[in-house]
């Protein structure tokens, strides 16, 4: 199957997607990127994303009509993926979108958890003809997990090393971690949100900008000022950090409410911008590892990092500094670009829940047992994917039959 995958993340910045083609099943799945393009949201776009994420401003209105909207959106990016891969919508079996979060209340004791994504897969399945699955977060968050993060499936499935432990570390909106024990190994893999990633930066690049950058641009605003220790200590004692895996966070924490806080503090300890800047990147930086030393069941052998903050040397420098000797290196190393990884993972797990398996590992999410993820929306090929389908398992019958 060549499959589409979709992502906008915590950032709100565009939306990545991904063409894989895929063939098997795990543990021997073959997978092969064919196409990856991110398409930038337009600002109006972006100011209303934004706009959902926050109560006073989410009306009820607002996300029927951003719902629909950003279903086109990602109709829009999976032809634009199918273009740069040269296929056909008939050439494409399968979308798997995760959507846009605008909303994510985790599971706490005695409290079952809740989350929202949005981006119509209904729009997106008549715009394309193509059999779209969406939704993957909600069954796990049902079954008692976080819905989060889903990207330890596939890390778990194409990248763990027969000898190496390794730590598959995203920074997007929100910084996740999975923890790769070697292949043989009895331990299962673990993962969980570290805290925030690029999205405090991003609010202070814009605050420090008067609005002119959505983002710290090569990390060069941070790196001109000085990471300030006492209150960089005092970030780091925010409860999450010390709360035990599973657990997730979202902008319901580390948002533009905390943001403010965050640029309050610096200006009342009379701090210029580019130390803001400096001490909210070294917090994101230290964030990540300090959930290596309080977390990492064994001693890491290797960091991949992957998602939007590769693309600032200032952070990816902090972090390295924070984490020898263990080295750090690019996902690309592994075979997947780093701003491609998530839109792989909904390719990957769309064709999971497609096939009728499990694309949730509790041990990362806290679920109490592994589950189908997703909603599936019909497009126009819906009837020959079945045919084809009932025909592979028709053979399949056969040759266990002899």
């Amino acid at each position: 199957m060549n499959v589409v995958g979709l992502m906008s993340g915590t950032s709100a910045d565009g939306i990545d997607a991904a063409v894989v083609s895929l063939e098997g099943a795990p543990p021997r799945l073959d997978w092969r990127l064919l196409a990856h393009v991110t398409v930038a949201h337009p600002p109006e776009l972006r100011d209303r994303i934004f706009a959902a994420f926050r109560p006073e401003t989410g009306a009820v209105d607002r996300l029927c009509r951003l719902n629909f909207d950003l279903g086109a959106a990602f109709a829009d990016a999976a032809r634009a993926a199918m273009d740069a891969a040269q296929l056909k919508p008939e050439d494409v079996a399968l979308i798997g979108s995760h959507g846009q979060t605008v909303w994510h209340e985790p599971p706490t004791r005695g409290t079952s958890g809740a989350t929202l994504q949005i981006g119509s897969a209904a729009v997106i399945a008549e715009r394309t003809g193509i059999t779209t699955i969406s939704n993957f977060r909600a069954r796990d968050v049902a079954a008692g997990g976080h819905g989060a993060p889903l990207t330890s499936f596939v890390d778990a499935l194409l990248f763990r090393h027969p000898t190496r432990t390794r730590a598959i570390q995203n920074i997007g909106g929100i910084g996740n971690v999975t923890f790769l024990p070697p292949l043989g190994s009895s331990r299962d893999p673990i993962a969980f949100d570290t805290g925030p990633g690029n999205m405090l930066i991003d609010y202070c690049a814009a605050r420090a900008s008067a609005g002119a950058q959505s983002f710290d641009r090569d990390g060069k605003l941070a790196a001109r000022g000085q990471a300030q220790p006492a209150w960089l200590a005092e970030l780091m004692a925010h409860d999450y950090f010390r709360a035990p895996p599973p657990k997730t966070t979202g902008r319901e924490l580390f948002g533009a409410q905390f943001g403010a806080q965050v640029w309050q503090r610096g200006q009342a300890l009379h701090l210029s911008d580019a130390d803001i800047l400096a001490t909210v990147t070294a917090f994101t930086a230290e964030s990540i590892a300090q959930a290596y030393r309080d977390f990492a069941p064994i001693r890491l052998d290797e960091v991949y990092l992957a998602g939007g903050g590769v693309r600032n040397p200032t952070l990816v420098e902090m972090i390295r500094a924070r984490i020898a000797p263990v080295k750090a290196y690019s996902h690309d190393e592994l075979g997947v670009s780093a701003s491609a990884k998530e839109a792989v993972t909904f390719a990957v797990l769309a064709y999971e829940t497609y096939h009728g398996r499990a694309g949730n590992l509790p041990s990362c999410t806290g679920a109490a047992h592994r589950v189908v993820l997703g909603d599936l929306t019909p497009g126009k090929n819906q009837l020959s994917l079945l045919r084809a389908f009932g025909a592979r398992n028709d053979k399949a019958d056969e040759e266990e039959c002899g």
